[in-house]
């Protein structure tokens, strides 16, 4: 994964016709204190202090030691390495940029390879769970970041969600009030309008419908409205004389859900998402022969032959705040392209 790669992703619509590393943390529920209170202070009390999965000095190292990672796989786009520190959603999208990196200009290869760290770091480590959340700025960017490092089945952390909000949001405040620890809010959990695993429905719901259905139960954001936006101009693009456009909801090749409670009885979800993007000639000019679809250079990269329809696959992973009363508001998202056939 790179800063970068978010920036990128932002920059490029979604018409696309248009040192060496020798150790490995691998920390267990029993390794150090797993209580993040414990870094500075040490317990009075009798009663069973919580615990998380890390203390907060074991999450700093485990940060520190993607950042590591990452910027060395980042020079020669090696997804064997990046893949002992990265999984989930955000791993799948990091393949996708290191099939794409030989498209991309100079300027953005060379930008891509540029280390970068996350500074203003604040962690969240819930009780009880496999995983723990950070908030952080990257270098170089402004926008808030959260991330998420989960526990795989080989006992390694690795960083499985890392989604920058908005330049207009914030990401709102979680609570900490279990001793220091978060607190981790179940995904069939509904706070106000909808659930957490309700959320990916209602957000592709805007591009399969442009809102009509699901979609009407989330707050307007900047995520929002640029979907809507993009909805709209399904008629209007420049391939629109020859062709239709749409989308369909697909299923998340990584469905785990993370949530935190908020402070204010709420909760911050971080979610997969997924959809397939078709663009077909019309029947008018398929029967014609001799008009095709031209790929753009990412289809290209899966298959750059010319034809009547074109189908994208794009995995995707999003952040959103949860209120007990009040729409659901989506603050962040991004996507990659994983296939196009």
């Amino acid at each position: 994964m790179s800063f970068s790669a978010e920036r990128f992703s932002r920059r490029r619509s979604l018409a696309v016709t248009v040192i060496s590393v020798n150790a490995v943390i691998a920390l267990s529920a029993c390794s150090g204190t797993g209580n993040p209170a414990a870094d500075t202070t040490t317990a009075t009390s009798t009663a069973p202090v919580p615990r998380g999965v890390v203390s907060r000095s074991e999450a700093a190292a485990v940060v520190d030691h993607y950042e590591e990672v990452n910027a060395q796989a980042n020079k020669t786009q090696n997804a064997e390495l990046l893949g002992t520190v990265e999984g989930g959603q955000l791993y799948e999208q990091s393949k996708a940029d290191y099939r794409f990196f030989p498209t991309w200009p100079k300027r953005d290869q060379a930008y891509y390879k540029k280390a970068f760290t996350y500074r203003d770091r604040s962690y969240y480590i819930p009780e009880g769970q496999s995983w723990f959340a950070v908030k952080a700025t990257a270098s170089g960017s402004k926008d808030q970041a959260l991330l998420v490092f989960d526990k795989t089945t080989d006992r390694r952390f690795k960083m499985v969600a890392a989604i920058y909000s908005d330049s207009t949001s914030q990401i709102p405040a979680i609570d900490t009030g279990n001793h220091g620890l978060a607190t981790a809010v179940a995904p069939s959990t509904r706070v106000g309008a909808l659930a957490p695993d309700q959320i990916a429905g209602a957000y592709e719901d805007l591009y399969a419908t442009g809102g009509k259905n699901a979609g009407t139960q989330l707050a307007s954001t900047t995520a929002t409205r640029t979907v809507l936006k993009t909805y709209r101009e399904r008629t209007t693009y420049k391939n629109a004389k020859y062709a239709t456009l749409h989308w369909e909801t697909a299923q998340p090749t990584r469905p785990r859900i993370y949530a935190l409670r908020l402070r204010d009885g709420g909760a911050l979800v971080v979610f997969p998402t997924a959809h397939n993007r078709m663009e077909q000639l019309k029947d008018g000019y398929i029967y014609k022969g001799y008009i095709k679809l031209v790929p753009g250079s990412q289809q290209a990269v899966y298959n750059k032959t010319p034809r009547v329809a074109i189908l994208d696959e794009l995995q995707g992973q999003a952040l959103a705040a949860l209120t007990p009363s009040g729409k659901p508001a989506v603050l962040g998202v991004e996507y990659r392209m994983v296939d196009s056939r």
